[in-house]
């Protein structure tokens, strides 16, 4: 039986990591899902205060470097926050409209269709602002991925 709760909590890990890559994931549930998964398998001892305290540092720096990644990306392109909220809802959008494709273009599309619509920016003021929302994106999943990592690694060396 534990070798089954070890690879539902592997998996759970897993289905974080894949929320990188489609943000409708909601990753960090994941991730705590895990940990509580082993609390409730095996023991809450090793998870104690000190654990939760950092880990709950670690969720809030998995939030904040998600919307300043996008922010600062789409700002220093020149976007606005028609673009932030465009590239964001495309990002949401984009895997279901066009599976694979759309994690790019989503967020892409999103942030030019909004500047052009929202700001009256010209197709080519729009499309560098399309660019900096996939740089924002790309950027955010690098350093969500290293939290997540850090996340993962501390909750083995807590309970190995």
């Amino acid at each position: 039986m534990e070798l089954l709760y070890w690879i539902v909590i592997i998996a759970l890990f897993v289905v974080a990591f894949i929320g990188l890559v489609y943000p409708i994931i909601p990753s960090v549930l994941f991730i705590v899902g895990a940990f509580l998964l082993y609390g409730i398998a095996f023991s809450f001892a090793p998870l104690n205060i000190w654990f939760w305290l950092i880990q709950g540092v670690f969720v809030l720096l998995l939030f904040i470097a998600d919307y300043l990644a996008n922010i600062i990306s789409v700002k220093k392109f020149g976007g606005s926050n028609a673009s932030v909220w465009g590239s964001t809802i495309g990002i949401l959008i984009g895997p279901f409209v066009i599976p694979v494709a759309g994690i790019i273009l989503g967020p892409f599309l999103g942030a030019i269709i909004a500047e052009m619509l929202v700001k009256k920016q010209d197709i080519k003021t729009s499309i560098k602002i399309g660019v900096g929302s996939v740089v924002g994106l790309f950027s955010s999943a690098i350093v969500k991925g290293v939290v997540q990592a850090v996340m993962i690694i501390y909750f083995f060396i807590v309970v190995l």
